[in-house]
This record gives C-alpha cells, sequence and structure tokens, in this order.
C-alpha cells in the first residue's frame, strides 16, 4: 500500500494546431478505420468515440460505513468492486475497512483492481482506515476529502448509505450545477433502497425548489452492470 498525497494526473490530448480539438488522434483513428477523407465533424465524433473508452479511468463510490439488514446491500457493494477491477477501472472511496465501504474495496482487491482510499485523520485515529489497498490518501479535514475525490474521479456511483453518502451524492450534484464539474452521477438503486428520496426529488420540483434539468442530472439505475454499461457511453 502507498500512503500518498496526490495523484498523478493523466497528460491531456491535444492537438498543437488547435488544443481544444482532437483532431490528430481523429485523424489517426480515421485512418486505421480506412476513413481518411471523413470531414472535420466526422473525424471529431469518432475522436470522441475513441477518447470514450479511457477517459473513465477511475469511479468514486459513496456507500455506507454499515452493511445494513438485507444482506443484497453488500452483495450489490461486492459485485460493483468486481466488475470495477475487471474493466480496469480504479476504484475511489473513503478509505474505511468497515460495511459496504469494506466490501466494494475487498472485492476489487480481490480481482486484482486498483483500490485508492481518501480519509480524515480523524477517522485514521479511530482506526478505521483500510490499511491493505493500494494507495491510501490521508487527509487533513472532511472537505479535504471530498475535494480530492471530487477532482480525481471520473464518474460518481452512490450505493445505498446513510447521511454521509446522502452528502456526498447532493455536494456532487451540487457542483454539477453550478459546473464546477461535468462528470456523470449515478445513483445505483439496489432493493429499490432510494425510492422514497426519488419522490422526494420529484416533490422538490413540483414545488418549484428543483429545477426539472437539476433533477435529470441524477441517472438512476438499478443493477451494477446496468450502471457501468451506462458510463461506457457517456462522454465526461
Amino acid at each position: 500500500m502507498a500512503l500518498l498525497s496526490s495523484f498523478a494526473k493523466p497528460a491531456p490530448i491535444k492537438n498543437p494546431a488547435n488544443p481544444a480539438l482532437p483532431f490528430l488522434q481523429a485523424d489517426r483513428f480515421a485512418q486505421s478505420k480506412g476513413r481518411p477523407n471523413s470531414s472535420p465533424a466526422v473525424l471529431l465524433f469518432i475522436a470522441a468515440l475513441d477518447i470514450l473508452v479511457s477517459m473513465i479511468r477511475n469511479i468514486a463510490v459513496f456507500c455506507a460505513s454499515a452493511s445494513g439488514v438485507n444482506p443484497v446491500y453488500r452483495a450489490a457493494a461486492e459485485e460493483l468492486g468486481r466488475a470495477l477491477a475487471t474493466r480496469n477501472i480504479g476504484l475511489i472511496y473513503g478509505g474505511s475497512n468497515v460495511g459496504l465501504m469494506k466490501a466494494v474495496a475487498e472485492a476489487a482487491l480481490s480481482a486484482d483492481g486498483r483500490v485508492i482510499g481518501v480519509i480524515p485523520e480523524v477517522l485514521v485515529g479511530l482506526e478505521v482506515a483500510h490499511h491493505g489497498i493500494t494507495e491510501l490518501h490521508i487527509t487533513s479535514t472532511m472537505h479535504t476529502r471530498k475535494a480530492l475525490i471530487g477532482e480525481k474521479a471520473d464518474a460518481f456511483i452512490a450505493l445505498p448509505g446513510g447521511f454521509g453518502t446522502f452528502e456526498e451524492l447532493f455536494e456532487v450534484l451540487a457542483w454539477h450545477t453550478l459546473n464546477i464539474h461535468g462528470k456523470p452521477i449515478l445513483l445505483l438503486n439496489i432493493n429499490g433502497f432510494y425510492d422514497k428520496l426519488l419522490v422526494f426529488l420529484d416533490h422538490c420540483v413540483a414545488e418549484g425548489m428543483l429545477k426539472p434539468k437539476s433533477r435529470e442530472l441524477l441517472l438512476v439505475i438499478d443493477t451494477v452492470e446496468e450502471a457501468l454499461a451506462h458510463l461506457s457511453g457517456v462522454a465526461i
């Protein structure tokens, strides 16, 4: 396990003529696919598809420090951990060694996955940190913990959880509405766990407290396979 304070940032793909457009990569891709004379618009679309495959390198998973009374929640956490590992997608999570957090981490590790934990000093002191993961980042506060997770994740998935999970989920949703990021946010509604929360969010829309377009930012998925299939076709 490595104890780190920051992640290495991937090098951006740039076009020397125009850094905003990845035409060079698109042109190489088109040549390899037998489309050397494609229009710039087609090339850009092809580039987006090509880049998309490698864009989601790490997914942040928000979930409970408890296991819950229904074993289906732990099973879903374990399935998600294994699924991320088999797709070579890194798991970023809260760094804990208890509950669903431990379940998702241990499952990813068992499938030779990369597991990056981010935990504040106060929780390390309570001896709940997982010291057997790939990387463990220790932050000074809860706020810096969430900021680091948010910065390094390419997408977010929320499993069943309590106050901490709710707070993490709603914060990344709020950040999205403020254009702080544009990353996909998925709610894994295992066993209908979040059904009543979703009804409440619809009530917020009906009462004019939540914009419909903001409500639509939360993508509700019922299974792990559906979640990862959805992310495989979402541009970051």
